[in-house]
């Protein structure tokens, strides 16, 4: 049938020689063409009846089929034109509808019916457990009330004090509030049982443990029932909790504060052949023995304690023991560490090895309490404890070095008396053929001495004691005494600028002797911190060597006695500068209340320089003495030199005045100035060359000298260089020669001599 399905082309009905695919046919192609089609639709014809001959069953099949469909559409086209004409006769789908809208509000209603008959049932079962659970309670039935409020809280959802869930029945409510009131009911009666079952009568130094109880008209409830229904609601860290208290108050507690050697006395008492109550009581011993005290007689006596709790309170019970050991244990272990352990803590490194006794008995105490369950496995508080004696004993000794630093430091108070100020200026005076007085030490890497305050040496005293304990105590110990060498050192930088500045009337920020004493000890100590390592660290612990370090500890302290001079260098210039201000420029010194004002300034600038000198020169290094009043003294005259270079065309008189007002002043200086010299001397100048070595450290110092030339010597002095080495300016000797000298051909030719022989 593969034919029927194809399409067909005429022209391949033709030969191919007998048509042209772009010629018209002829007639004689068309008739040729009419017979072989005839041809092959008899052929196609043949192969038809051929196929469905041999698929007659198939075919008779398919046409019964559609037969029956066919018959079967028409039935159901009959009865659906019934049917729609029963129901436009007859509404019955409303009814229909009805029905079954009833029905489904009748079996809503059974079904809620339903609900409600098991929700009272429900509640009525509830109910009855409470009840039952407070009648058991008043027989005295306390395990089988515990176990129906434990069961009643899951059935009841009660968690803590949360409501109910959203849209429950109002009656749970109802019933978790009387399951709470009857949840509170047993617990104040296991509470007060508890209170009767263990008893402490301070004035008999006992304990008793009864094993029958009563209360509120109960009778004969045993104590490991009372135990039991604790267990059975959750309620044993509330019964224990004040049993416990009262253990550690009045038991445990005397035991381990007690001087002198305690023992324990357990005695029973039995009523009808059962043991009724058990008796645990203290007996101080009349024969105290000290030894006993350090070790065996604490442990002996606390585990017989724990002893009678393990075995007439908690019944042998491990789960009952654990539970009492989480209430007791932590301050009880408190009390073994700060009542025993740290005390006998020793107070001397060679003294840790007898320490190894004390840790042998601490560790089988607490294996004895693991036994009892009284702890867990991985309780070892007081083990831990003796095993880091190491520590614990550097610690102490930590704190106690840093104790002591920190004592000297705040009671040292920083002033040196007038008595020993007068020997200190002797002893610089003389040299150092004579013994150094008290606040003079000699700085390590300088061959100057250097006045300190009390403070300062004791502090390096204890840092050198306390570094020889390093080279002789073990690494662990070496360890925190480096630290706290290094702590106490730090404790005069953290310490003394506060005290100083809080308790002293704020000393570092005037001109005094605190602040000078601050800067020398800080100077000292800096220079000793250098020397630490090298006196020291070859001793240390091996472990411990390369991590131990002072030499960055030396900077904080030189930085910080800079800092303190340079503050009061810089508060001395401030002063200074107040003072001259009052001179007003040094302007019309001829006139009376000019003359007095200058005259004023001038006064008060000798007297804070003098005070300065009165200060300085017995405390501070020479060299330092020296710097800093040169730095102070030039502020001083570079301030008035340039004050008297502004002045123009200055009178007579005027320039007389001033230079009385220049001699005065140096005059009233000349103690401060020949203290420079001698600092210059000690120095090791000639004597030939201190002027000018003065001159070259304070070269406004010759400027004010200018005043007292003629203008010859002016002239040469500037040729010369010498004007120029003190910081001249040619211009400024030019305005001071037409300020001082009046007009004349000896000026006009100095001043032309001047602008020759400018040297910029």
């Amino acid at each position: 049938m593969d034919v029927l399905f194809n399409s067909i082309d005429v022209r391949d009905l033709l030969s191919s020689h007998d048509v042209d695919d772009s010629s018209p046919l002829s007639a004689p192609d068309l008739r040729l063409l009419i017979d072989r089609l005839q041809i092959q639709s008899l052929h196609i014809k043949s192969k038809v009846h051929d196929y469905i001959l041999s698929h007659h069953a198939d075919f008779a099949s398919l046409f019964a089929q559609c037969s029956d469909a066919v018959s079967a559409s028409h039935r159901l086209s009959d009865h659906l034109s019934d049917l729609l004409r029963l129901t436009s006769d007859h509404p019955i789908d409303v009814e229909i509808r009805d029905a079954t809208a009833e029905i489904g509000r009748k079996r809503k209603e059974a079904r809620e019916k339903r609900e409600v008959l098991e929700l009272v049932r429900v509640v009525l079962e509830l109910s009855e457990e409470l009840r039952g659970a407070r009648e058991d309670l008043r027989a005295g039935r306390v395990v089988e009330a515990a176990e129906k409020v434990r069961g009643l809280k899951v059935a009841l959802r009660v968690r803590g004090d949360a409501e109910g869930e959203e849209g429950e029945p109002v009656v749970y409510g109802l019933l978790r509030k009387e399951w709470r009131e009857c949840f509170e009911e047993i617990q104040d009666l296991l509470a007060r049982f508890m209170e009767r079952a263990v008893q402490f009568q301070q004035q008999q130094n006992e304990v008793r443990v009864n094993y029958l109880l009563s209360s509120n008209g109960i009778d004969g409830v045993e104590l490991h029932m009372i135990l039991k229904a604790m267990e059975v609601v959750g309620l044993l860290d509330y019964g224990f909790a004040k049993v416990a208290d009262k253990m550690i108050k009045y038991v445990i507690a005397p035991a381990l504060k007690c001087q002198s050697h305690v023992s324990f006395a357990e005695e029973t008492n039995q009523e009808n052949g059962h043991v009724s109550e058990a008796i645990l009581r203290i007996v101080p011993s009349s024969d105290p023995k000290n030894e006993n005290v350090q070790g065996e007689s604490i442990f002996s006596a606390t585990i017989q304690i724990i002893k009678f709790i393990h075995r007439s309170l908690c019944l042998e019970n491990g789960a009952w023991m654990q539970y009492f050991g989480r209430l007791t244990w932590p301050r009880m272990s408190e009390l073994i560490i700060t009542n025993f352990l740290s005390k006998v803590v020793p107070d001397d490194a060679s003294k840790i090895a007898d320490f190894q006794r004390i840790i042998k008995l601490t560790s089988e105490f607490e294996t004895t309490l693991k036994e009892m369950m009284f702890i867990s496995n991985d309780e070892d508080r007081l083990s831990s404890f003796t095993d880091n004696v190491e520590v614990h004993f550097a610690a102490r000794k930590k704190v106690e070095i840093l104790a002591k630093a920190r004592n000297l430091l705040l009671q040292s108070d920083f002033i040196i008396p007038q008595d020993h100020t007068r020997k200190v200026t002797e002893f610089k005076n003389v040299g150092a053929a004579q013994s150094f007085p008290d606040h003079v030490v000699e700085l390590l890497f300088s061959s100057e001495s250097c006045v300190v305050s009390k403070a300062a040496p004791q502090l390096m005293e204890l840092v050198h004691h306390t570094l020889k304990d390093v080279c002789l105590s073990s690494p662990r110990v070496a360890w925190e005494f480096y630290h706290a060498a290094r702590d106490a050192l730090l404790l005069y930088e953290a310490i003394v600028p506060v005290k100083v500045s809080m308790r002293q009337e704020r000393k570092l920020e005037g001109i005094n002797q605190v602040a000078v004493l601050i800067h020398n000890d800080c100077l000292y100590l800096s220079q000793e911190i250098l020397g630490l390592s090298f006196e020291y660290r070859s001793g240390f612990p091996s472990s411990i060597k390369e991590f131990t370090v002072f030499v960055d500890l030396a900077p904080r302290f030189q930085l910080m006695a800079e800092e303190i001079l340079q503050r009061q260098i810089q508060l001395v210039i401030y002063n200074l500068k107040e003072a001259i201000d009052g001179a007003d420029g040094f302007q019309n010194t001829h006139q009376i209340q000019q003359y007095e004002s200058a005259k004023f300034g001038i006064d008060q600038v000798v007297f804070i320089l003098e005070k300065v000198h009165i200060i300085w020169e017995p405390l501070l290094l020479p060299s330092t003495y020296k710097r800093s009043m040169c730095t102070v003294l030039e502020s001083v005259f570079c301030r008035m030199t340039k004050d008297i270079l502004l002045l123009d065309d200055m009178a007579a008189e005027e320039t007389i005045q001033l230079q009385r007002l220049i001699h005065l002043m140096l005059e009233s200086l000349s103690s401060l100035l020949n203290s420079l010299n001698t600092t210059t001397s000690q120095t090791g100048k000639s004597h030939e060359n201190l002027t000018h070595s003065l001159d070259y450290l304070v070269p406004s110092l010759g400027k004010i000298h200018l005043l007292d030339l003629p203008l010859k010597s002016i002239t040469e002095a500037w040729e010369s260089g010498e004007l120029v080495s003190c910081g001249f300016t040619s211009s400024e000797v030019e305005d001071f020669v037409r300020a001082i000298f009046t007009d004349s051909p000896l000026r006009r030719d100095s001043l032309w001599r001047i602008e020759s022989a400018s040297f910029y």
